[in-house]
């Protein structure tokens, strides 16, 4: 069961369409699947009516971009920092405040990104399953910067106001023997199930997947460049 996936609906950047990756979990003999869309629910009524409909159950979540200070500060020089955390709605509580959360910062605390803060997240937390998020996330960022101590306080938090709703991340892209193993993220991970078992936190493996198969790499690849620029 995958609980990090993008699909088309993260603009220039998940390729996966939302028909295509219901079918494709079925055929996979998977019994549910999430969607953690960057900063946005927009296709999650698609995906539902898409998954009922194949009787799969559907998890509707989203990526958040959480904001260094606050939502509303947009300071050029304190605020593009901002780090990703998964967010995944385990009843309709948890889908109210889903909408809530990503209402706020695509209207409210866009600078950049749709962005909100620890302090909407302690108010929607609710009916929430929180994951600590990919590389981009505030605690492995912290443990990419040596920052042992700061990376297990601001799991701390999240797991104050979580409780068991909170798990540790983890991804792993590449394989030991391909060129593009990520050294850096293996460490991360040894540092995170270290901080996981310290503070009694269960850990969570995901896939950071935003297309479908080995085949779409290509497109994908594309479909970046024109994110960015890069041609």
């Amino acid at each position: 069961m995958h609980l990090h996936t993008h699909t088309q609906y993260s603009l220039l950047d998940g390729l996966t369409k939302v028909p295509a990756l219901v079918k494709h979990v079925k055929q996979a003999g998977m019994e549910a699947v999430a969607i953690t869309d960057h900063g946005t629910m927009s296709g999650a009524i698609e995906f539902y009516k898409a998954a009922t409909e194949e009787g799969l159950k559907p998890i509707i979540g989203m990526e958040a971009y959480v904001s260094q200070r606050t939502y509303l500060d947009k300071d050029p020089m304190q605020d593009r920092q901002y780090y990703h955390l998964t967010l995944l709605a385990m009843n309709n509580e948890g889908y109210q405040n889903l909408m809530h959360l990503s209402t706020i910062a695509n209207l409210e605390g866009f600078y950049y990104r749709p962005r909100v803060d620890r302090v909407l997240l302690e108010q929607h937390q609710a009916g929430l399953i929180v994951l600590s998020g990919c590389m981009g996330g505030e605690v492995s960022d912290a443990l990419r910067q040596g920052q042992y101590a700061q990376a297990k306080k601001i799991a701390q938090w999240y797991k104050g106001v979580f409780g068991d709703r909170y798990y540790i991340e983890l991804q792993d892209h590449g394989h030991p023997q391909h060129p593009t193993a990520w050294e850096e993220q293996n460490r991360v991970n040894q540092q995170l199930l270290k901080l996981a078992e310290e503070l009694d936190i269960p850990a969570v493996i995901t896939c950071d997947a935003h297309y479908l198969k080995k085949d779409d790499q290509e497109a994908h690849e594309i479909l970046l460049c024109v994110q960015t620029g890069a041609f």
